[in-house]
């Protein structure tokens, strides 16, 4: 491993890049290749053996063909279903999943009645409910899979009727409720942050867990001496399955600015 060499990025689509944003701001001077699966999206309704072999084929790329120093499975519905196994089967290298922020969603709650929206797959996962079993037990938890919302913001559909209805469909039960902590369990929903607060309301505190999932990799970087030091900033390169030109307007519409794109076969 070299400090120069890139961190590899994965997620079903566009959902990632709320990871990779924060990442970009902690870890400045780093470069970032980001393999967008959209082709094969979403693995919310996918079969555990599909996702697990999209994961090994997609670290695969990273790891031994763009040498990636350290990986991120940016994605719920990945990592519930198949971070184990890429762990196991590459015990040296650094990769990084994520998690619905139950731990911390029970600290800030005051009434610990809390919300948590995911993939259905993320929501009926062995490893969430483990994540319930461990922290959760002190809290009143409504999880809900949420099938098409992902859909929305692969769209670029952030606030339409359609996102709104579904939105209102997954979130109402929660606000009748009264919960006062919504988990955003899928990288997919910070894009859709400010229609939600529009819907639950100001007292509703929105979780999301970028930061701490980027101050994990950090850590682990500099565990083994690996933090890049170069003097200019970072780049991106977004290689992507099923590349079109609505993909990519998504795309640079939630990242902000030009990357080059190629097509991931």
């Amino acid at each position: 491993m070299n400090a120069s060499d890139p961190i590899g990025f994965f997620d079903s689509g566009w959902g990632g890049l709320s990871i990779l944003k924060t990442a970009r701001r902690m870890l400045p001077n780093e470069n970032f290749i980001y393999v967008a699966d959209c082709g094969y999206a979403p693995y919310g309704d996918r079969s555990h053996n599909f996702i697990v072999n999209r994961a090994r084929t997609i670290a695969s790329f990273l790891f031994d063909r763009t040498h990636a120093k350290a990986l991120v499975v940016a994605c719920n519905t990945a990592t519930a279903e198949a971070i184990d196994t890429l762990r196991q089967e590459r015990p040296h290298e650094i990769i990084v999943g994520i998690e619905p922020a139950i731990k911390p969603a029970v600290a800030i709650s005051k009434n610990k009645r809390i919300g948590m929206i995911a993939t259905n797959r993320t929501a009926h996962s062995e490893r969430y409910l483990k994540l319930l079993r461990r922290f959760g037990k002190e809290a009143h938890i409504l999880s809900e899979g949420c099938p098409g919302l992902m859909n929305c913001v692969e769209a670029g559909e952030f606030d339409s009727p359609k996102t709104r209805a579904l939105l209102h469909r997954f979130l109402d039960p929660m606000i009748q409720d009264e919960i006062d902590t919504l988990v955003l369990g899928c990288t997919h929903y910070p894009f859709l942050s400010e229609t939600i607060q529009s819907i639950v309301g100001p007292s509703v505190t929105i979780y999301e867990p970028s930061e701490a999932v980027c101050r994990h990799l950090k850590d682990r970087l500099q565990s083994a001496n690996a933090i890049n030091t170069q003097a200019q900033k970072g780049s991106e390169y977004f290689f992507v399955s099923g590349l079109n030109e609505q993909r990519k307007s998504v795309a640079l519409r939630l990242w902000g600015k030009t990357t080059p794109f190629e097509n991931l076969d």
